[in-house]
C-alpha cells in the first residue's frame, strides 16, 4: 500500500505533534523514500532559519496587567 505524506503532516512531525501511528508511518517512509527525506530535510532547514519566539512578556506589559488587576479587584485584602 502506497501512502502519500502531505507537507502538513511533515510539519506536524517536525514539531513532534503527530500521533504515535503517524510518527511510526512517517519514520518508516523517511527510511525508505529519499525524495521524502529531502523534503523533510528542507523543512528542517527552514525551521532553523525561523526567528525564535519570545515567550516572556515585557515588564511594561506585566505592569499594565497588574494595574488593571488592582483596579478591577472586587475585594481587597488587608
Amino acid at each position: 500500500m502506497t501512502q502519500s505524506f502531505t507537507p502538513e503532516l511533515l510539519v506536524k512531525f517536525l514539531y513532534k505533534e503527530t500521533t504515535a501511528s503517524e510518527t511510526l508511518a512517517v519514520n518508516e517512509a523517511l527510511y525508505h523514500d529519499p525524495e521524502l527525506q529531502a523534503e523533510y530535510e528542507t523543512l528542517q532547514q527552514v525551521k532553523r532559519h525561523l526567528p525564535k519566539v519570545k515567550f516572556q512578556p515585557s515588564s511594561n506589559t506585566l505592569q499594565k496587567i497588574l494595574r488593571y488587576s488592582e483596579r478591577t479587584t472586587v475585594e481587597k485584602t488587608a
